[in-house]
């Protein structure tokens, strides 16, 4: 039997579940985030229902930040107004667009992490860096329905946000996750896969994200 460790902040309530190779995870109603580890796999579920909030994370400490987004360009602060700005972090998530601090990411074939851990080692490929939007990061939703959204000029990984598809051509919106196992290259040239599970917590309140992780993927090879 695996051990399993279980951090959590503010949990309500949970249920054990079991997903693919990330043994031991719970699904519940959360304040921020909780994490379930099993050998070399995590969890982490963030409330990213906020437009006008960042959450920060460092797969290596499993811990968040979240900050608040101030205004188009982009400036930020402490979610809590008392604490720091992040320092050391790998992805950031806003809603479903995710950023890398520094990284690039690769999309592969594998629709799990049982699938990925069969391969003969971290799968090669063009990898692809963040880039500057300023149509991407929505912050106020107010005034949609008379054609006015705002914008938060920031960076994010096109590819890795390809996880959550969010189709606005029809109403209500239809939401579409792919599935797939990214494969995240550091700053540092170490490597993590990532796989979204979830969009919505167990009162189906979208923007909830929860994905698996495998870091350092090294590791799994070894």
């Amino acid at each position: 039997m695996k051990r399993i460790k279980f951090h959590t902040a503010a949990m309500l309530g949970a249920t054990l579940m079991s997903l693919s190779a990330c043994d031991g995870i719970f699904d519940g109603i959360y304040d921020s985030y909780q994490i379930a580890t099993a050998d070399n796999c995590e969890s982490i579920t963030i409330d990213g229902s906020d437009y006008t909030k960042w959450t920060y994370i460092n797969l290596e400490t499993q811990t968040t930040i979240a900050t608040r987004i101030l205004n188009q360009e982009g400036d930020e602060e402490p979610w809590d107004k008392g604490g720091d700005m992040p320092g050391e972090w790998d992805i950031a998530i806003h809603r479903y667009e995710v950023k890398t601090n520094g990284g690039a990411v690769l999309e592969t074939s594998y629709t799990s992490i049982d699938e990925l851990l069969n391969a003969d080692g971290i799968p090669t490929g063009e990898y692809t860096e963040d880039i500057e939007t300023t149509d991407r990061i929505t912050i106020d939703m107010s005034d949609m329905m008379n054609g006015n959204i705002l914008y938060a000029k920031s960076p994010y990984n096109e590819v890795l946000s390809r996880w959550m598809d969010v189709d606005t051509s029809t109403m209500p919106p239809i939401y579409t996750m792919s599935n797939k196992i990214y494969i995240l290259r550091l700053q540092d040239g170490t490597h993590a896969a990532i796989h979204l599970l979830n969009y919505m917590n167990e009162k189906k309140v979208k923007g909830h994200m929860t994905f698996e992780y495998l870091y350092p993927l090294e590791k799994a090879f070894q």
